[in-house]
């Protein structure tokens, strides 16, 4: 096993630059020198994603940038000790120790082992103070060795690496005579992750053990990181009064948990505010309406449970659930309408003429008579498809209503949408009825009753009870002014078709490529299906600049990584891989590992060439009858050539952007 940190890999009492990425840019530099890894660019945009990720600076003047990368040959410690001391966001200023930690992608168990042993030995100020004090390199080297257990320090540091381990241990030993003169000790169990799993996940859980044993709690913690986990058992979670979750990435079985009080923040808060993460849970736990861990949906019964979260992000969460199943009925409904068209036009080029509801009244699949077939499939494929699109609104608010209450809520949200689409409400009247209809079942499934009667309301008295509350909300109060709203909308877009058409191609494609699926995307998404079931030659240009500006995102990002990939990581080179299929099939949702990284430059890049494509689809009076499907739909779309045209032009842009805009700042950090 090669040595971690080597004399020529410290960096002491140096003016490393301004910025954090000044301080990377250095250390990667150091690491590439040393012949353990093969590209600067590479190694560099790798920390510097993770870093644009979480702050890793933590307590003490201490930070732990760290990264995988596949131009990392072998697993590296870098150490710098800065003059000036150098900010990475911990909230007691900058730090002046900074270790690198660069992990080939394919690193093995035991030295991202040694790798974690070096992040929690640097939660000890004794370790720190010395490495404050080294007067050469090699000093450092040597302490960095004797705290890990390696070279010529080896035998001193095994006492001093087994006592860590014995401090919990003895812990665990005394906590049976604590507990028979204290039997009312506090028990919390714990889940650490961080995105790496190197360095913050395991210092977050020494962090938040040490705080506990200062408290006088009992705290376990499972770590979900990269070198090892440490698994709770389901009789330490069962025993538990609450839990945190000290994570920047989704806990892995987290229904274990179901039930419980719990806590929940980025990992990095475990480092910086373990005590007061610890305090928070305990209180969770003392209010009988405290946060508490849901179930997974797979297990949810049809009372309403208890959402996770403020009221806003749940209502946020609720509408992005709605626009999520809503998105089928829009897509196959959609489809079906536009194969009708295509159809009918056969037979019957201008589809003005054509009078669906007459050819299925005189004709059959048995006994066309008069009526050619295609034009009689057309017209049955149109009504199908046309039913698909009338389930839209009452879907939408169907499943707001679910995100809010589960089960309960479906059959009120549903009722809600139908009514919205009653009153010429659209889908603003599905979104405020589902809200409403949620709200509502929600808030009776929190009745505490009989056992008799509870056992009905899921099924019967919270859905009755919620529909004729909603129903009439919606009917008599709210249908006419959303109506009003949604009239004005259309004739808005009506009166955009002409001169301002390049306008509001630009406006479309910025909102389709600034948020990659989220809010505003969706908005500008549910902005053009509003009217496409019309037929309206607006409406469907409208919906094809959506479509065109919506794949760019992903289809850019491919193309950034093939023009460059020395600028990438070998995960976002992979991601870059499926962005192409992504992009090409209209899922905006295929740039947000770039977005997560990068959003500084993505996202300007994106929105740049989403307007792009939108201004010349609208210009060029590109129609889609089809509301989904990307380039897999161009032979339903009017002027196929210009659709092509318009996605070419704002993918060339966004990539051309994006790769200017990393390739600037990867020399800056070069250079510095």
């Amino acid at each position: 096993m090669s040595d971690l940190i080597t004399a020529d890999l410290v960096l002491l009492d140096e003016n490393l630059g301004d910025t954090r990425f000044d301080v990377i840019a250095k250390l990667a530099e150091a690491v590439v020198k040393a012949g353990r890894a093969t590209d600067f660019e590479q190694l560099y945009a790798a920390a510097e994603a993770r870093e644009s990720k979480t702050d890793t600076g933590i307590p003490g003047g201490i930070a732990i940038p760290h990264c995988r990368s596949a131009a990392v040959t072998e697993p590296t410690l870098a150490m710098a000790r800065p003059n000036p001391a150098v900010s990475f966001g911990a909230k007691d200023g900058p730090a002046d120790l900074i270790f690198f930690i660069a992990a080939p992608d394919g690193a093995d168990q035991a030295h991202l082992k040694l790798l974690s042993t070096l992040a929690r030995s640097l939660m000890k100020k004794s370790f720190t103070a010395a490495l404050r004090e080294a007067s050469s390199a090699d000093e450092v080297v040597d302490l960095v060795n004797g705290a890990l257990g390696v070279g010529e320090k080896k035998a001193e540091a095994k006492p001093a690496e087994a006592a860590p381990a014995a401090a919990p241990a003895a812990s665990e030993k005394e906590a049976p005579k604590a507990s028979e003169s204290a039997p009312a000790v506090k028990k919390i169990v714990a889940v650490t992750a961080c995105p790496t799993g190197i360095a913050h996940t395991y210092m977050a859980a020494d962090a938040l053990k040490y705080a506990a044993e200062e408290l006088g709690y009992d705290l376990k913690v499972e770590t979900q990181g990269s070198s090892g986990n440490e698994i709770l058992s389901q009789a330490d979670i069962d025993a538990a009064d609450a839990v945190i979750f000290a994570v920047s990435v989704n806990v892995r079985d987290r229904n274990r948990f179901a039930g419980k009080p719990f806590v929940e923040s980025p990992v990095k808060r475990g480092i910086d505010e373990p005590k007061e993460m610890i305090a928070e849970a305990l209180a969770e736990a003392e209010n009988p309406n405290g946060a508490r861990v849901a179930a997974a949906a797979s297990t949810s019964d049809d009372s309403a449970g208890a959402s996770e979260g403020a009221w806003g992000s749940r209502i946020y969460k609720a509408v992005m659930t709605g626009i999520s199943y809503m998105i089928p009925f829009v897509a196959a409904g959609g489809i079906l309408v536009a194969l009708g068209f295509v159809f009918e036009a056969i037979t019957m080029p201008n589809l003005g003429d054509v009078d669906t509801k007459a050819i299925l009244g005189s004709a059959t699949l048995f006994n066309l008579g008069d009526v050619h077939w295609t034009l009689y499939l057309g017209a049955v494929l149109q009504t199908i498809g046309g039913f698909g699109l009338s389930l839209m609104v009452p879907a939408l608010a169907a499943y707001i209503a679910y995100g809010l209450a589960q089960r309960p809520g479906i059959a009120p949200g549903f009722i809600a949408g139908s009514v919205a689409l009653a009153v010429n409400a659209g889908f603003l009247g599905g979104i405020v009825g589902g809200i409403l209809a949620g709200l509502i079942a929600y808030a009776l499934g929190t009745l505490k009753l009989p056992r008799w009667l509870g056992s009905m309301m899921p099924v019967v008295i919270t859905p009755l009870v919620t529909s004729l509350v909603t129903g009439l909300a919606m009917y008599l109060l709210l249908g006419a002014p959303l109506a009003w709203v949604m009239t004005t909308l259309q004739n808005w877009l009506t009166s955009m078709s002409g001169g301002s058409a390049l306008l509001l191609g630009l406006i479309l494609g910025a909102m389709m490529a600034s948020d990659l699926g989220g809010p505003i995307n969706k908005a500008a998404y549910l902005f053009a299906t509003a009217g496409l079931s019309s037929g309206a030659t607006v409406n469907q240009e409208i919906m094809a600049a959506v479509i065109i500006s919506g794949m760019v995102p992903p289809l850019a990002m491919a193309l950034a990584t093939t023009l460059r990939p020395k600028l990438f990581s070998e995960a976002e080179l992979e991601n870059g891989k499926a962005a192409w299929l992504l992009g090409a099939s209209f899922i905006s949702e295929g740039a947000i590992p770039f977005a997560s990284a990068d959003p500084a430059r993505v996202i300007p890049s994106t929105i740049v060439g989403g307007a792009l494509a939108g201004a010349i689809s609208m210009s060029a009076h590109v129609a889609s009858p089809a509301p989904h499907g990307g380039i897999w739909i161009i032979g339903l779309a009017q002027n196929p050539l210009m659709f092509f045209v318009a996605v070419l032009a704002g993918t060339v842009l966004s990539a051309l952007v994006y790769v200017v805009l990393k390739s600037m700042g990867a020399r800056s950090k070069a250079s510095a």
